[in-house]
């Protein structure tokens, strides 16, 4: 049983896959770059900075701009993922750690209107480490004066899952958005609805 579920974004709390990889091979086509969806997979997860970096592109910096503006045009193909609002009602406390960084919270996550529900929330703006790094997750307990047994963490990518477990925290999958338990034979919990982890909440 646990005090606080902490939450990734996209892909747990948000449906963004369509989002995020629509945008950036828009944006890549732009610089004559041709990728398949599937070449682009590898940036879910990672923070839009260290995708673009394993781009063969010139100006990292630009294209990031970009991709972040373009990925909020897309805001229609994302959705909260089915039984989240219930779990956020249910659970007496909750923060969220993720990759986004503050420019694309403000643009693709506060406008769904959840930000409420969270005591904490920790975005790649706010630690120089990100994940797979323990960093955001140490701060997120830091915030939230919690220790990281009375914790756990919800997220859907190999690097959420190290990073919880480089802080000491307990994983949940979230099978919703990874769609596959390939790779997670390490998590604690694999949770196949949101709804699913309100029975390890100490309410």
């Amino acid at each position: 049983m646990y005090k606080i579920i902490i939450f990734d974004v996209d892909g747990t709390i948000l449906d963004t896959e369509r989002a995020v990889l629509h945008s950036l091979q828009a944006v890549l086509a732009e610089e004559g770059l041709t990728y398949d969806l599937d070449e682009l997979r590898f940036v879910l997860g990672i923070t839009g900075a260290a995708a673009v970096a394993q781009l063969n592109v010139l100006d990292e910096e630009r294209i990031l701009d970009k991709w972040i503006e373009r990925e909020a045009s897309f805001i229609d193909e994302v959705e909260v993922f089915d039984g989240i609002h219930k779990v956020l009602h249910a659970i007496p406390e909750s923060g969220v750690v993720t990759s986004k960084n503050s420019l694309e919270m403000d643009k693709g996550f506060y406008p769904f209107g959840i930000h409420d529900h969270f005591e904490a929330i920790v975005c790649a703006s706010d630690t120089e480490n990100h994940k797979p790094h323990p960093d955001p997750l140490l701060k997120s307990l830091e915030l939230l004066e919690r220790e990281p047994h009375e914790v756990i963490y919800i997220g859907d990518s190999s690097y959420d899952m190290k990073c919880a477990h480089a802080a000491g925290v307990h994983f949940g999958l979230a099978l919703w958005g990874a769609k596959s338990t390939e790779g997670f034979e390490a998590a604690e919990y694999v949770f196949e609805k949101p709804e699913d982890i309100l029975a390890y909440v100490i309410k």
